[in-house]
């Protein structure tokens, strides 16, 4: 091949690989468009339309305990594990050395000496920083660890998938669901910052078959084993869901599909789409899209309250935030109410719809979550969970600032000039 060929080739493949990028930058969200009335969310038949569009199964839930903060969340997954007898799972997007971590490895470690069966799903780029001897003394008491998309040749065509789920399946009968994973950042806090504000959720019924599902599809991913020991799935044998107590309630895997279409952002466009009186949305990451920009604004056009806390100052991702500001005046100017949460970084991601639905777990309300990230949610109707989920929400309002449209349109130009660089990226956030 001539130098003069050699240079052609070159240029032509560089242009194609700028095309491609560009295309993956720039490519349009799916609309989600919802063309019918929806039924009232205190109707149990918006239930069975939500389970069946985002294929889940409605299972039970006979206890859910709100765990805020890491004083309370880290403490009772710690001892749920003291106690496992058969099996231990866990799948963390962040996983970092750190104080907390390690207690939870010791911990793991003496149950899988005593022959309980553990394994753990880390996402290689979101624990990129921990090294794999770290669980070297688990993996020689008998622990499993796999490591979640790691980066090799075969799938860097899948490198924008991680898994993003925060979850904890102990025995098959217990789990912890949230937007927590294993870092210090939750513990005792970033260096010179308070603890990041978080919220998990304790669940006991054959709601926990769901989550142990959602661990056994990403560890098929993660090794090629598919997860058929007796011990991690009990409620398979106990009592059906139609005859078992407690609350019905859902668990939605958001996966992405080659057609862009994920249950997590169908989940959350049917509720918004459904509300009647109030929306109350906690994310850390708050990059709606135009589609959900005006789900946003058409509810409020109906006469719905809607309110959002977002983190303030205190944010992991700075260009994230001016990207999310960038959004706020079309917000602003329709009614929706935002929040700047102002004593340190706020990662809870919870939805509270009419006083009465509840979605907690790991999605952000951004792209990356809807569209690129494998996520988990736990959704339910019921009316005392949202009670104390509110209680939650009208504390962290009281300690945010609001913002006004008028505040907002005179922000300074740095952060208009950082927000237009986190436009080129939004997507992918």
């Amino acid at each position: 091949m001539t130098f003069e060929l050699w240079h052609l080739f070159l240029l032509a493949s560089a242009s194609l690989l700028g095309l491609l990028f560009m295309l993956v930058l720039a490519e349009p969200g799916l609309p989600y468009d919802i063309g019918n009335p929806l039924p009232s969310p205190e109707n149990h038949e918006f239930m069975g339309l939500i389970a069946a569009l985002v294929d889940a199964p409605v299972a039970k839930a006979t206890s859910i305990e709100v765990l805020t903060d890491a004083v309370e969340f880290y403490p009772q997954e710690l001892a749920s594990i003291a106690r496992a007898r058969r099996s231990v799972h866990l799948e963390a997007y962040i996983f970092h050395v750190s104080a907390v971590a390690d207690r939870l490895v010791d911990l793991l470690t003496e149950r899988a000496r005593a022959g309980v069966r553990v394994r753990l799903v880390i996402d290689a780029i979101g624990s990129w920083r921990t090294p794999t001897a770290y669980f070297d003394g688990l993996r020689a008491a008998g622990g499993e660890v796999a490591w979640y998309q790691p980066v090799r040749w075969h799938t860097l065509k899948r490198f924008n998938n991680r898994t993003h789920r925060e979850l904890i399946v102990i025995d098959g009968d217990v789990a912890f669901v949230g937007g927590a994973g294993i870092a210090y950042w939750w513990d005792t806090g970033p260096p010179g910052q308070p603890p990041w504000r978080d919220t998990m959720v304790r669940l006991e019924g054959t709601i926990v078959t769901s989550v142990q599902a959602a661990f056994a599809e990403n560890w098929l991913e993660s090794t090629g084993q598919l997860l058929t020991d007796p011990g991690s799935f009990t409620h398979c044998r106990a009592v059906s869901s139609a005859t078992a107590g407690g609350a019905d309630a859902i668990v939605v895997t958001g996966t992405p599909s080659a057609g862009r279409a994920t249950r997590a952002r169908m989940l959350f466009q049917l509720l918004i789409a459904g509300a009647r009186r109030s929306i109350r949305i906690t994310s850390p990451y708050f990059l709606p899209d135009r589609s959900m920009q005006a789900e946003l604004q058409r509810a409020v056009r109906r006469g719905v309250r809607v309110q959002v806390v977002v983190p303030g100052a205190f944010n992991n991702h700075p260009i994230a935030r001016r990207a999310s500001r960038r959004r706020y005046g079309n917000l602003l100017g329709a009614g929706v109410e935002l929040l700047e949460y102002e004593p340190g970084m706020n990662h809870s991601k919870v939805l509270l719809v009419d006083e009465l639905w509840v979605v907690v777990g790991s999605s952000n309300f951004d792209n990356r979550s809807f569209g690129l990230n494998d996520e988990i949610n736990l959704a339910l109707p019921d009316r005392a969970l949202a009670a104390r989920l509110r209680e939650d929400f009208e504390r962290d309002a009281a300690l945010s600032r609001p913002v006004d449209l008028h505040s907002w349109r005179t922000r300074p130009m740095s952060e208009r000039l950082l927000a237009l660089l986190g436009a080129l990226v939004e997507r992918q956030q």
